[in-house]
């Protein structure tokens, strides 16, 4: 059973702490309010929370340490930088 509603439910839960928190605290109205149907709804109330959120602090981890640049940026800022 993978909606791509759902899909995007769980995307949502791994980049959104403030999603997160929310579900975690009501796991049958936040996805209710998203429209998600019941077998959907009853999916996530199973879902192993530990696991979830887990998951979501290492994908945040993983997006964050990606928003640094890589040294070939790095060098073509510096390169910039030198010819101002």
């Amino acid at each position: 059973m993978s909606s791509p509603a759902l899909e995007a439910f769980l995307a949502r839960l791994y980049a959104d702490e403030v999603a997160l928190s929310q579900f975690l605290a009501d796991p049958d109205a936040v996805p209710a309010s998203v429209g998600l149907d019941p077998a959907e709804r009853a999916a996530l109330a199973a879902i192993d929370r530990v696991g979830l959120v887990m998951a979501a602090r290492s994908f945040r981890a993983k997006r964050a340490g990606r928003r640094q640049p890589g040294p070939a940026a790095r060098l073509w800022r510096a390169v910039a930088e030198h010819f101002r």
